[in-house]
């Protein structure tokens, strides 16, 4: 792929990215979120077009209008979300589409045994017969694999392909990599997990905000230098100053006050494995970590969006078992997603009635909204936060990005909570609505309000933070206090291969 240029309207997605990928080689592609990983790959595969740029196949050039384009000339992608047919047979959706036929009917016989001669063939103990509902997520997975190597497969991606899987299930799939690396096929594999890549893959690019940044041998390639890559930042300690969170109140740690929240080796699913934190009020702690860390999933797990497999979350030194958001809620909590249009705003309802949404039970007396009520709490919040609007009526989605953020904060201001999760609350805003932002927090903060902040901008974190939390791998594993956090020491431990939770002291 040479000069890959993708644009939605005025927005670019990729901008002259490259990629090579050689045969019998597996290929990392890295980037955080927005980096253009899964554009780059839907242009490859056929699901999106390109607007400039050259894809060569062998040598030859190739224009994929459809998946099944791409699939027909050997270019698969096994996604994260498996997409098989679960009351179907595993080999059914090996074969599915185009299944073996006999006098016009399908020759089950002969389908069932080229499952079972490919499954053997990757190493697969799968009986082909399965209903593929049956199996484990792990299998399922390797089902998926089987049927992209039943097409033909010379170019493989695997999209985060052990989101899902155990360790031992991981060890099952690198032997399957190993495998179809030695019969010569290329791989594109996508992961945010560094053990992974540095277990099984021979080069990685790296893109950032839509830009190729660099392709090189992951042997020699240091972690630290990996992240610093991802992220765009040197080693060095960076310039500090740049955010309107203030001065000072990152030192000004409330230690002395007994915890708001805490958890205790909470763990869900395969993405949250052990994570131990405490919150207290008139504090702003800071959440660090690489995409896929655990960040969100400790965010869900405390509001009670997501449940937990084990450990304890305590409010106010209480055990608290949320069942729902809505136990959260009524326990003074709030939570603004990291995923503005899919899980906060309502776009085609009003400023009025997306800001008051949280609190409509404060509001409602016999099932009646009091419609002074909300008009107060509406002018109030609009007036507070700036939000610009031609009026309380204006349908959200009409909004600005910042705008629109300010008004997810004003709902949960108006359910006057105790402890506010914000995931990732400047992304995708300009920098005039970023600094408003930056500063109410650090003001919602100083009145005594639990901040749990999650940010990817290293400059938030390390500014208005009061502790910063780093994770990795589902993990917390490091504590930064004082003058201990910075840009360097958080990109260390989001690098750092040790496992052993650490502290810096202030």
């Amino acid at each position: 792929m040479e000069g890959i240029t993708k644009r939605f309207g005025s927005a670019t997605a990729l901008d002259a990215v490259s990629l090579t990928i050689e045969r019998g080689e597996v290929h990392a592609l890295v980037g955080e979120n927005g980096a253009g990983k899964s554009t780059l790959v839907k242009i490859l595969t056929g699901a999106y077009h390109r607007d400039e740029g050259t894809v060569v196949l062998d040598g030859v050039p190739v224009e994929f209008r459809t998946p099944a384009d791409a699939q027909d000339a050997g270019v698969c992608a096994v996604h994260q979300e498996i997409h098989l047919l679960t009351h179907r047979s595993v080999a059914e959706n090996i074969f599915l589409g185009r299944e073996p036929m006999k006098w016009g009917l399908v020759d089950w016989s002969r389908m069932n045994a080229e499952a079972a001669a490919l499954l053997a063939a990757l190493g697969l103990d799968i009986d082909e017969r399965a209903t593929v509902g049956s199996l484990n997520t792990a299998r399922q997975q390797m089902v998926a694999i089987a049927r992209g190597v039943s097409l033909g497969a010379r170019v493989l991606v695997l999209d985060e392909p052990t989101s899902s899987l155990s360790p031992r299930e991981v060890a099952i799939l690198y032997e399957l990599v190993g495998r179809l690396k030695a019969q010569g096929t290329a791989i594109v594999y996508i992961s945010h997990r560094f053990d992974e890549l540095y277990a099984i893959c021979d080069r990685v690019t790296v893109l950032r905000d839509g830009k190729l940044v660099e392709t090189r041998p992951l042997a020699g390639l240091e972690r630290l230098d990996l992240v610093c890559l991802m992220l765009g930042k040197p080693r060095e300690a960076l310039r500090a100053g740049i955010t309107a969170f203030g001065h000072g109140h990152a030192s000004q740690a409330v230690s002395s006050t007994a915890p708001l929240l805490r958890t205790e080796h909470v763990a869900c699913g395969t993405r949250l494995r052990d994570v131990s934190l405490e919150v207290r009020a008139g504090e702003i702690l800071g959440l660090a970590g690489l995409l896929g860390s655990g960040r969100t999933e400790t965010a869900r797990a405390v509001f009670g969006a997501d449940a937990r497999d084990e450990g304890a979350v305590f409010v106010d030194g209480a055990r608290f078992d949320p069942q729902s958001p809505d136990d959260a809620i009524r326990a003074g909590i709030g939570f603004v997603s990291e995923d503005r249009k899919a899980e906060g705003i309502i776009p085609e309802m009003s400023i009025r009635e997306n800001l008051t949404l949280a609190a409509l039970p404060s509001l409602t007396r016999f099932g009646i909204v009091s419609r002074s009520k909300q008009r107060a709490m509406v002018d109030r919040y609009m007036q507070r936060l700036g939000i610009k609007a031609s009026s309380a009526d204006q349908r959200i989605r009409e909004l600005s990005g910042g705008n629109q953020q300010k008004v997810l904060l004003a709902r949960w201001l108006a359910t006057s909570p105790r402890l506010l999760i914000l995931d990732e609350p400047t992304r995708g805003i300009d920098i005039g609505a970023k600094g408003e932002i930056q500063a109410l927090v650090n003001e919602l903060a100083a009145e005594g309000l639990g901040v749990l902040m999650i940010s990817s901008e290293l400059e938030e974190l390390v500014e208005g933070s009061s502790r910063v939390v780093v994770m990795r791998d589902g993990r917390n594993v490091a504590e930064l206090v004082g003058s201990g956090i910075s840009q360097q020491s958080i990109i260390h431990a989001m690098a750092d291969e040790s496992d052993t939770p650490t502290a810096t002291p202030a």
